[in-house]
């Protein structure tokens, strides 16, 4: 639908996205030790996967593949990708609206609120399919919950993206992600859960709505609302006029 480019929003309250910046590294480092090993991308997606039910005890992994406590695979899931395009396309999301999520809450709140994002895209796929026994990978929940955390802080700042894939535009923030969030409740409506758990995304979503008032700093405020601080009131009035002298005498003293 759109691929998001470059915003012109300068960070206000901190100097460099480290968190961000630590995320998408992660993310590459995981992607190049698995999913380009072959058959260990299997196991990695089975073992670190976010299976509903092996997390609702429905069933339970070979030895094999039992790595971590199902608990934690509503966190590792999300640093496992399928392939490049999957692994892309959420990382330049993350690169294009992650700094400025990370600049309005700072850096530990900022990872805690991905974390929690990406948990709660697992909870509501597998609270609608708990019986599923497909793996599920991928950052793309805690993207939503920035995305949302977002469009909520800076509506109105102009990005440059792909419409389409090709079309270059400038346009607010507020239309394309209304539109790709709007989407995601749409397809989960219509679409369920297929080879997209749109149940993921929308849990995402969910949850950058509700933690990003918590989760900001006091001082910045929602939707690009300057603060405003009173001031007195200025009353134009003119300068006090000095009188005139009198005209000198035609004649001399």
């Amino acid at each position: 639908m759109f691929i998001p480019l470059y915003d012109a929003n300068s960070l206000k309250y901190i100097k460099l996205q480290y968190v961000t910046l630590a995320l998408i590294a992660l993310n590459l480092l995981i992607f190049g030790l698995t999913s380009l090993a072959g058959a260990d991308a299997k196991t990695a997606s089975i073992g670190f996967g976010y299976i509903p039910s092996v997390a609702h005890h429905m069933s339970v992994l070979p030895p094999q593949y039992d790595f971590v406590p199902p608990a934690f695979t509503y966190v590792t899931y999300a640093f496992l990708h399928a392939d490049i395009f999957h692994l892309g396309g959420n990382m330049l999301f993350l690169w294009v609206f992650g700094d400025n999520v990370e600049d309005a809450m700072g850096h530990i709140k900022f990872l805690i609120f991905y974390l929690l994002c990406a948990a709660a895209g697992a909870f509501l796929h597998g609270t609608l399919d708990p019986s599923s026994e497909g793996p599920l990978i991928g950052a793309s929940a805690a993207i939503a919950g920035v995305i949302t955390a977002y469009l909520m802080l800076h509506p109105r700042v102009r990005v440059w993206v792909l419409a389409f894939g090709r079309i270059p535009l400038r346009i607010p923030a507020l239309y394309p992600l209304v539109l790709w969030i709007g989407l995601q409740f749409v397809m989960l409506v219509t679409h369920g859960e297929d080879r997209i758990s749109w149940a993921g995304h929308v849990g995402g979503i969910i949850a950058g709505a509700l933690l990003l008032v918590p989760f900001k700093r006091r001082s910045v405020p929602l939707f690009d609302r300057a603060i405003v601080s009173p001031r007195a009131v200025i009353v134009d009035k003119q300068p006090p006029q000095t009188p005139p002298e009198p005209p000198s005498p035609p004649w001399g003293r």
